[in-house]
């Protein structure tokens, strides 16, 4: 399953994922 693939603004470190992990986004797709 890809990760945070849809196009659109880019989430808050603090919201929830994009992808539906559940996870804050800083957590799960926006580490580097």
């Amino acid at each position: 399953m890809p990760c945070c693939g849809k196009k659109g603004k880019k989430p808050k470190p603090d919201d929830p994922c994009t992808c539906g992990s559940g996870k804050k986004y800083k957590d799960c797709c926006g580490k580097k």
